[in-house]
């Protein structure tokens, strides 16, 4: 079973993707930068963008009926691998225990300092 999710309340995509894609128990989440839903406004500090981008995340982990304590890998991209240890401290926030597998790279972003994906397990769907 494959089902596609858009999340209302969710930033709107910046191209021909879904927010989610529910599979084989799993929610598999596209990549989501650090854009405010509500404003459309992006902070303009990297501290700002990780946690509005992990703020994205966890709205449609949400959505699609799971959390991020229902997250097994994250893959972060960072415009600036110097930033990590700021990076690390601040997801470190939002999964204090327990927290998935990760990988973090770094890349060239357009016109954003971060970006992260992840998959969970689906819990409700």
């Amino acid at each position: 079973m494959r089902q596609a999710l858009m999340i209302e309340g969710a930033a709107v995509p910046g191209g021909q993707y879904s927010h989610a894609v529910v599979a084989n128990g799993f929610v598999f989440v596209s990549g989501q930068g650090p854009k405010d839903p509500a404003t459309g406004i992006m902070p303009d500090d990297f501290d700002g963008q990780v946690r509005q981008t992990l703020t994205n995340l966890k709205t449609i982990l949400e959505g699609a009926g799971s959390s991020l304590d229902d997250v097994v890998k994250i893959n972060c991209y960072l415009s600036d691998v110097t930033r990590f240890a700021t990076w690390n401290m601040i997801y470190t926030e939002f999964f204090p225990a327990a927290p998935p597998a990760r990988t973090t790279v770094g890349c060239q972003l357009n016109g954003i300092l971060v970006e992260v994906d992840c998959i969970a397990v689906a819990s409700d769907v």
